[in-house]
């Protein structure tokens, strides 16, 4: 060839000036005369490429700078292109390369190698290589680019992956392949039977490299089953035995809230199990089992009679108990319950207004009767929603009840039944813009506790919704207003009352305000099933009732509940704000309501406190900052921590006997810094994990932390 067509003196060439990175117009345009002057251009830059390494990299290399101008060059000159005997031997040429590039260079070499038009069977032979040769991510990465999954054994191709915790690129694999993700997730599926041993998968692989056995568990297969029935929408019946596993940790739950922490009603409770149980047998086995345990055998029986199992399927004691059974109505449970409903009226909020005036509606005509009261200039409305537990099942709960509370009366939407109706009908458009108008008028006053995610849900039952949030004005959500209200202990909040649980939430909040908490009950009840029972219309009421309530006591008398003076101007008008939006200050950083900053605020001094090492620095850590007074330990700080269950205020108490300073967070710093001298209560970033808190504090109180400190106090 005449000097200048060699492509190997092309590349020296190509390299000096890539080394010259402000020539790069001058590369460009050496690189396209070169390919002008080369007898084969396609040859050519395999050529470069089989004798330079720099494209083996990551990033842009030359060899991927040059790869890309071919490939846009040919675009100006197709005459370049080969077919025949020619082009298949550049093409096996290119297949050695492609399995040590970069994810980069892929694309623009199929493209310009024509890979797409390479024999199958060929393309096969050169990934199933790779794949012998435990090149198992490249062999699957090309597969992909290649489109040849189809002709391939998706368990083979996917398990070494899967060994090595590459799930993404699993979900790659099958990503455009419905019937290889349901052939993927039966195979996940049989590796999750109860009698499977996984190691007889991991045995076969144990010299794989970045091999990661401890990953390949039920649990991990779990989670990267139902991601995959998420991801691509796909049938739950695929994997029965994941399914199961699920149902059976979800009767375990449910146990535990029944007859552990005593917090679910027997109607709710049964409602659950059956339709946890359904007609899986295995299932309903299990069940017997756990009543065995948590009850009796009499409760076995009867709930064994209910399933209709066989006599041979259940325990003998149980069998026995089922000859001798019969079911008789439950006249204790009665009187039980009249007693129950006396003793709620006196400890738990009652809604006053009288039952007639809540109203059901299942129909379009029966809401136009709410939307005339409801969508009025200046009027005041509580909003809450329910919808049925999914207990970690696939998919976004879908609301199955809007309330809407006015004062003098509560409205409840049906949302399925409404749903289904306007499908019928072909007017889906409706009670959206009902909706819509509601939350978009700032005229009304919305009033609801953590909206954001209520609206979320909304949106994911109706997508002519989606948008509701962004739209919403005159929106005070009552959660934001409930971070701000000064509480009473916990230990002043139930004592005497007897709860066994103590409240949360909107509870909390109605417990502080009205004086009584919510019943809660009913939150766990069915809220799909029809008709609802009474308890849950009450409770549904309740809910959105309280929000007037609890606004209107707030806006009377702000300063009691330590609130600004002008709630109202503050609130009303402003759309929810998410948790996430804003970066919460910490209490050192909020003003008080006078503007002020809160008493022992880092103050902006000429003269830091000197500096002390971490032994001569002793601290007592609230409850809620459990993992900072670990991590200030292995610093070698002198560290007492509070337990779960005690009050705050035995900070206070600790830090006065031992000198300490107190490390709190929220709420309890108000109370705590009034209660030990100036500058000994520091308020920690809750939101920050307990390294950023160590240095936070470290840097406030100037400790200085030597090598010898480390892990002092550990030993």
């Amino acid at each position: 060839r005449p000097p200048g067509q060699d492509p190997l003196l092309l590349l020296k060439t190509l390299q000096l000036l890539w080394t010259k990175k402000e020539m790069k117009k001058q590369l460009k345009e050496e690189i396209r005369r070169g390919f002008a002057g080369l007898e084969d251009p396609l040859a050519g830059l395999l050529d470069m490429l089989e004798s330079s390494s720099d494209w083996k990299g990551k990033g842009h290399s030359l060899g991927y700078y040059i790869t890309t101008e071919l490939q846009l060059w040919i675009k100006e000159h197709p005459a370049v292109q080969q077919s025949g005997i020619k082009l298949q031997k550049l093409q096996a040429r290119v297949l050695r390369i492609l399995a040590q590039c970069p994810a980069n260079l892929l694309d623009p070499l199929i493209s310009i190698y024509q890979l797409h038009t390479a024999d199958r069977n060929y393309l096969l032979g050169h990934v199933s290589h790779l794949y012998h040769k435990g090149d198992y991510k490249e062999a699957a990465i090309l597969s992909i680019k290649l489109k040849l999954q189809p002709d391939q054994d998706v368990e083979k191709m996917c398990t070494p992956l899967l060994l090595q915790d590459k799930t993404n690129l699993v979900e790659d694999y099958v990503g455009e392949y419905p019937e290889l993700q349901s052939k993927l997730l039966q195979i996940l599926d049989t590796w999750c039977e109860p009698g499977f041993n996984i190691r007889d998968i991991t045995r076969q692989y144990q010299g794989l490299s970045r091999y990661k056995p401890d990953k390949f568990n039920r649990k991990m297969l779990s989670k990267l089953v139902f991601r995959l029935l998420d991801r691509f929408n796909l049938d739950p019946a695929l994997c029965p035995n994941v399914i199961n596993q699920r149902h059976l940790r979800t009767l375990n739950y449910l146990f535990y809230k029944r007859f552990v922490e005593k917090t679910m009603t027997q109607e709710n409770w049964t409602d659950h199990i059956q339709s946890t149980v359904g007609e899986n047998r295995w299932l309903q086995g299990h069940l017997i089992q756990l009543l065995i345990s948590y009850c009796d055998l009499s409760t076995a029986a009867r709930w064994a009679q209910r399933c209709n199992l066989p006599k041979e399927m259940l325990p003998y004691e149980v069998a026995d108990e089922l000859q001798k059974l019969q079911i008789q109505e439950r006249v204790e449970e009665a009187a039980k319950a009249d007693n129950y409903e006396g003793s709620k009226k006196k400890d738990y909020y009652q809604l006053p207004i009288p039952r007639a005036n809540i109203h059901f509606l299942q129909t379009w005509e029966e809401t136009l009767q709410c939307w005339e009261k409801v969508l009025q200039p200046g009027q005041v409305v509580g909003i809450d929603m329910e919808w049925r537990p999914s207990f970690g099942m696939v998919g976004k709960p879908r609301v199955s009840l809007l309330q809407i509370a006015l004062k003098d009366e509560v409205f409840l939407l049906d949302l399925p039944r409404l749903l289904e109706q306007a499908e019928t009908e072909g007017e889906k458009e409706k009670l959206p813009h009902s909706i819509q108008m509601l939350y978009s008028d700032a005229a009304i006053t919305k009033l609801g506790y953590g909206m954001s995610g209520d609206l979320s849900s909304l949106a994911a039952t109706w997508s002519a919704l989606k948008d509701t949030d962004k739209q919403a004005q005159g929106v005070v959500d009552l959660l934001t207003v409930d971070k701000q209200v000064d509480v009473l202990s916990q230990e002043q909040s139930y004592e005497g009352r007897g709860f066994t649980q103590p409240e949360k939430g909107l509870s909390l909040l109605v417990q502080h305000v009205l004086g009584k908490p919510l019943d809660k009950t009913e939150q766990l009840s069915n809220w799909e099933k029809r008709p609802l029972r009474e308890e849950q219309i009450l409770y549904a009421a309740s809910d959105a009732y309280c929000l007037l309530e609890i606004y209107e006591k707030l806006c009377k008398d702000p300063v009691s509940f330590g609130l600004s003076s002008d709630l109202t101007e503050s609130l009303v008008g402003k759309p929810s704000i998410k948790p996430r939006a804003k970066k919460q200050l910490s209490k050192q950083e909020l003003p008080s309501p006078s503007g002020q900053q809160c008493k022992g605020s880092k103050k902006e001094t000429s003269c830091p406190p000197a500096p002390i090492s971490p032994k001569e620095f002793s601290v007592v850590c609230d409850n809620m900052l459990q993992g900072l007074g670990r991590y200030l330990r292995c610093l070698g700080v002198d560290v007492r921590m509070l337990e779960n269950e005690d009050d705050h205020r035995k900070a206070a108490e600790i830090a006065r006997q031992d000198g300490r300073v107190i490390l709190t967070s929220g709420l309890p710093y108000q109370t705590l810094q009034s209660q030990v001298a100036e500058g000994r209560c520091f308020s920690v970033n809750c939101s920050e994990k307990a390294k950023e808190q160590a240095l936070q504090v470290l840097k406030h109180f100037n400790v200085q932390v030597s090598l010898a400190d480390i892990f002092s106090r550990c030993q």
